[in-house]
């Protein structure tokens, strides 16, 4: 192992020992009992199975197979999901094909960022993935279950399953894919409308027209933000089928591997002899391999408040000088949109999750003496699934990367190191996501110019306001303000004005999304300032210093001058209701910080 990744993985058994313990012995008890519905009374047994058929019935009364628990975030309106409709009927097959029982357990809500950018949704997006580990968690609570199949994929959802479902740790656990849909108009066409339309040059239906071309069809978006980044990470974690990731949907290799995670989870399950379940494949190894992935292909940001969530309903510790310390060795191996213009596609092609991991398993970058959910060992995730006259077989990786310009070897990256810095000082604790962001754009100082939302940004630039070297404070925008929307409408203004040769920067206490770009970005900066962060005393013209290179957030500002000065304050009641967020003030009152996950479910540790 790479000393560091080493030096990084004993720290975070050492800070969680404690409650990893407390984690694993809950399972243990949870788990003595299998299988689970052999507690329940007659009557409870009765309710779980009276829908299903005579020979499903029996199968259950006997407690010698499998009941496996289908959790689905499926809906029409996701494009990602909407293939989901179909897997129920591919499962059960699958499962009866094994002598064991599929019955649907529940259904999560499934939100897309996509349609709710720049809109008064975007205040639940975050809240939702919560929500959804907590439904994730009713469906489970029946105790009728002995294996579980997670369908979801997009950017709150697979962290929500997995949270929700390591409650349920003893139980063992596939996440199951839908894939990427066909690559539509070229990334760098639609940025490149993106940023005329904001520059008003061209009109909205050319717009529409350029956003139709690019999602198209059924399928996750291709661009590499955060539902992609979720299918790699948990690919490297083992919990999907090796190769299962970014297999497109509606093809015949596609429901080959549905069909073989169902008889997979079916092997692991107790009463077919298994004896391991989710909470011993998310190890504290995993989560670092998971860590690592996200800085070699310079994934998505917002993974520094979900991966944290992940990790603790585990039992597991870590912050982001855990990322960072990861990132200084961590070399950058991939170029996708939005730090290049190929799309998880063109990565699939140039060889994908296999060899990337093989890379970095050769490098000493990941861990291989893991629990995967097809055995003992990262190593399986080096092949690649293929049909072979109708038979599901995996085979290597290629020797070599198909497209140098999509995915490298350890010994020529792209950037030698993964591009995730944490920045702190005056004003505050951040993270920057360099991937995307030239050297020379690395370090702004510049006066600041302050906003209480996005839509004040583009109001700004529409009046001709923002030509000039600044750095736009948005503030107000964390989790106990408004839910921490991603701020994903300020980009193509901010692109553009950086293309036209002046130094900006974003400080924010909001998130920038997982498709964060080109422009140098200190997001989810807390304290927030409804917090009583030092955000709400910034005022315009102050000196801002953005500097990912040596990791300074500060404005130039003194202490007494700072404390001095009467603290801003917004009116926040219009981001209090309406579209049902009056129905989360729950979560703005109680989510933690940035850091600590901005999650209702685990108090801060002050391990640091």
């Amino acid at each position: 192992m790479h000393p560091t990744v080493q030096q990084v993985t004993d720290r975070i058994i050492h800070r969680s020992r404690d409650s990893r313990q407390d984690y694993l012995g809950r399972m243990q008890d949870l788990g003595r009992q299998s299988p689970h519905r052999a507690a329940l009374s007659c009557g409870n047994l009765a309710h779980g199975f009276a829908a299903c058929q005579p020979g499903e019935k029996q199968t259950l009364k006997l407690m010698n197979q499998a009941n496996v628990a289908i959790v689905s975030a499926y809906n029409d309106m996701l494009s990602a999901h909407q293939p989901y409709a179909g897997f129920p009927d591919v499962i059960r097959e699958a499962a009866h094909g094994m002598g064991s029982v599929a019955q649907f357990a529940g259904g999560t809500p499934a939100m897309c960022d996509g349609v709710t950018q720049g809109q008064p949704g975007m205040e639940m997006s975050l809240v939702s993935r919560d929500v959804i580990a907590m439904s994730t968690a009713v469906a489970l609570s029946h105790n009728m279950f002995d294996a579980t199949l997670l369908l979801g994929i997009c950017d709150k959802i697979v962290p929500g399953l997995l949270i929700g479902a390591l409650s349920f740790g003893y139980l063992p656990t596939v996440l199951v894919p839908a894939g990427p849909m066909p690559s539509g108009l070229p990334n760098k066409e639609k940025q490149r409308i993106r940023q005329l339309y904001a520059e008003g040059k061209v009109g909205q239906d050319e717009l529409l027209e350029a956003e139709s071309q690019s999602y198209h069809s059924p399928g996750t978006c291709t661009f590499y933000g955060t539902a992609n980044s979720n299918q790699l990470l948990v690919e490297v974690m083992g919990l999907h089928l090796p190769g299962a990731a970014f297999v497109n949907p509606g093809t015949p290799l596609r429901e080959a591997l549905t069909r073989a995670a169902t008889e997979q989870v079916v092997r692991l399950s107790r009463p077919n002899g298994g004896e391991l379940g989710l909470a011993h494949m998310v190890s504290e190894k995993t989560i670092v391999n998971a860590l690592v992935a996200l800085l070699a292909t310079g994934g998505s940001t917002n993974h520094t408040l979900h991966w944290v969530a992940i990790a603790r309903a585990a039992g597991i510790l870590i912050d982001w000088d855990d990322y960072s310390e990861l990132s200084r060795v961590t070399p950058l191996l991939t170029r996708m949109y939005p730090n290049g213009q190929a799309d998880v596609n063109h990565f699939h092609q140039a060889g994908g999750t296999a060899l990337l991991i093989r890379e970095l398993l050769d490098a000493g970058l990941l861990h291989e003496d893991v629990e995967t959910v097809v055995g003992h060992g990262l190593r399986a995730y080096t092949e690649i699934p293929t049909l072979e006259h109708g038979q599901l077989v995996w085979r290597p990786a290629p020797a070599a990367t198909r497209d140098a310009g999509v995915l490298r070897p350890v010994s020529e990256p792209f950037d030698k190191e993964g591009g995730l810095t944490v920045v702190q000082g005056n004003l505050g604790r951040g993270i920057i996501k360099t991937s995307a962001v030239a050297p020379e754009h690395r370090v702004v100082e510049a006066p600041a110019r302050v906003f209480d939302d996005q839509s004040a940004v583009a109001d700004a630039f529409d009046r001709g306001e923002l030509d000039k070297d600044f750095v736009a404070v948005v503030r107000w925008q964390g989790p106990a303000a408004n839910g921490m929307p991603e701020l994903h409408k300020l980009t193509p203004y901010l692109g553009s004005l950086q293309d036209r040769g002046y130094k900006v920067a974003l400080v924010t206490d909001g998130r920038m999304s997982g498709a964060s770009g080109k422009v140098p970005a200190a997001i989810h900066v807390y304290p927030e300032a409804a917090r009583g962060g030092v955000l709400a005393r910034v005022r315009d013209g102050d000196m801002i210093r953005v500097d990912a290179s040596s990791g300074e957030l500060s404005v130039q500002v003194s202490d007494q001058e700072l404390s001095a000065r009467e603290p801003a304050t917004a009116d926040l009641s219009a981001n209090q209701q309406g579209l049902g967020r009056e129905l989360f003030a729950w979560f703005r009152t109680g989510a933690s910080e940035a850091e600590q996950g901005a999650t209702l479910f685990f108090q801060p540790q002050p391990f640091r």
